[in-house]
């Protein structure tokens, strides 16, 4: 994927909610990690009593993205995982 087709592909956000469990982050990053893929962002916190991890990924298709989600389903202690996209604002040049 070129540069320019990176920056033109919406960045991928996947919200994972789970039980507090310490094997649980890992096991997040590492379907990232498997396709060689560096999240742009990567957080947890727990939050009442649950895990909530924060993955941003670029560069993606979308049927790759729907793939990790429902892996990400899988995992034991996961409860449920979202997903949405956001794109950056094309630059508009006034003269």
């Amino acid at each position: 994927m070129s540069a320019a087709e990176f920056q033109s592909s919406p960045t991928w956000c996947f919200s994972v909610f789970a039980a507090p469990e310490a094997c649980v982050m890992p096991r997040v990053l590492e379907f990232f990690a498997k396709r060689g893929l560096v999240p742009a962002r990567f957080h947890g916190d727990v939050v009442d009593e649950d895990l909530v991890i924060d993955v941003h990924v670029g560069g993606i298709e979308e049927g790759v993205a729907d793939h990790i989600a429902a892996c990400l389903r899988e995992l034991v202690h996961v409860e449920r995982v979202l997903t949405a996209t956001k794109r950056v604002a094309a630059q508009v040049h006034f003269r």
